[in-house]
């Protein structure tokens, strides 16, 4: 469960032009068709409420966001522990106690095609690349819409320029970018019918945004920045293991049994994150003089923290939310990666003064990761796809 608010004004832009096609309307399930584990606060479907949520999933529009949950269960996950801790937050938070902030299961409201695209989509991304990832106006991104450009050769020239810093910046952006891709192209609304919806690959769709011959080249560089991406999360989690080791960190999912059996799940997962032999060395970041490396990875998190704000600008809810977690959940890996001594002197008991995560960071840091995790998975089944079709 994710506290989001979603009707936030964008701060950069007078837009009011929110998705006005239906597919993007924030539309909940009615209260009698909430699945039970939500309203009784366990957290755990039944059998017989997965088949409600399918239901009520098929009878929602394409797009709409399921924000119902029941009252028990919001005080529950209220009762968790807040931090204010903006000052190391490469994020914007939203304000969990606004009026419009609601609760939204992930699980009901999956990311996929909502048919969001066009100018207004186009906007938000090239805002996020001019303005955000360091590069002067007079240097032409690749593919860029009218003259000047090169095939990438004086953008691919300056990025080789910029520190080691810069370039990773940019590289994560883009690695995010073609992971968003990859989910809209791999859950495509191939049929649209009264009687069904089916969602699934559309190969078209992804060789238009990765084939080498139809992106002149670009389309390898952003699935390398995809793995980037992946391996810069995948430290972050290997990283944060003595954070959530501790005996006094506990998961809250409304049943004591189930709290202890998700915490070993957890670090079951974190140690098999550790345990990978080749993990990204970020030793190398902000490694120069002390006063310029502050400076610069100060500049780093402001520019991340834009592109945060960025996404209250997307006209789509559904593109919104999913945009705000996944940014959230990079955001903060990125903390936890500098924070590594931080990290280090976490008592065994006791409060963490130094370093915390909040439960939002928590929710989004997981669900980030299993966001690019599964575009390298479908980036393999477009792949075998592919040979198949030759």
């Amino acid at each position: 469960y994710l506290q989001v608010n979603l009707q936030k004004p964008c701060p950069f832009w007078d837009d009011s032009s929110h998705c006005g096609m239906r597919d993007c309307a924030v539309q909940p399930c009615p209260s009698d068709e909430v699945p039970d584990g939500i309203r009784s606060g366990s957290y755990k479907y039944s059998e017989e409420a997965n088949n409600l949520a399918e239901e009520c999933e098929e009878a929602k529009r394409l797009g709409a966001i399921d924000d119902s949950l029941s009252k028990e269960t919001r005080q529950a996950v209220l009762q968790w522990a807040q931090h204010d801790d903006s000052s190391d937050s490469f994020c914007e938070a939203d304000d969990i106690h606004s009026p419009d902030a609601e609760y939204v299961d992930l699980l009901l409201n999956p990311e996929r095609y909502t048919g969001y695209k066009g100018p207004d989509a186009w906007k938000i991304w090239n805002s996020i690349y001019e303005e955000n990832c360091f590069k002067p106006q007079n240097v032409k991104r690749p593919l860029a819409s009218g003259r000047g450009d090169d095939g990438g050769h004086t953008f691919y020239k300056w990025l080789k320029g910029v520190c080691v810093e810069k370039r990773a910046f940019y590289r994560l952006i883009s690695g995010l970018h073609a992971s968003i891709n990859i989910h809209l192209s791999a859950r495509y609304l191939l049929q649209d019918t009264w009687s069904e919806k089916k969602w699934g690959p559309n190969v078209t769709e992804f060789q238009q945004r990765f084939d080498e011959v139809l992106t002149r080249g670009e389309g390898p560089r952003r699935l390398k920045n995809l793995y980037f991406l992946y391996l810069i999360e995948l430290r972050a989690l290997s990283k944060v293991l003595p954070f959530f080791e501790r005996p006094g960190f506990q998961l809250y999912t409304g049943n004591k049994s189930q709290d202890a059996e998700t915490k070993h799940l957890l670090l079951e997962i974190l140690h098999l994150a550790k345990s990978f032999p080749l993990h990204f060395d970020e030793n190398s970041f902000f490694a120069g003089n002390k006063e310029e490396a502050a400076k610069l990875k100060e500049e780093f998190r402001l520019h991340f923290k834009n592109i945060s704000k960025i996404m209250d600008c997307v006209g789509c809810f559904k593109c919104r939310l999913w945009g705000k977690l996944q940014t959230q959940g990079l955001g903060t890996a990125l903390k936890i990666l500098f924070s590594e001594n931080l990290i280090e002197k976490i008592p065994e008991s006791g409060p963490s003064y130094g370093f915390q995560l909040t439960r939002q960071e928590i929710v989004a840091l997981f669900n980030a990761f299993g966001r690019v995790s599964t575009s390298v998975k479908e980036l393999e089944n477009f792949k075998n796809i592919l040979q198949n079709m030759r």
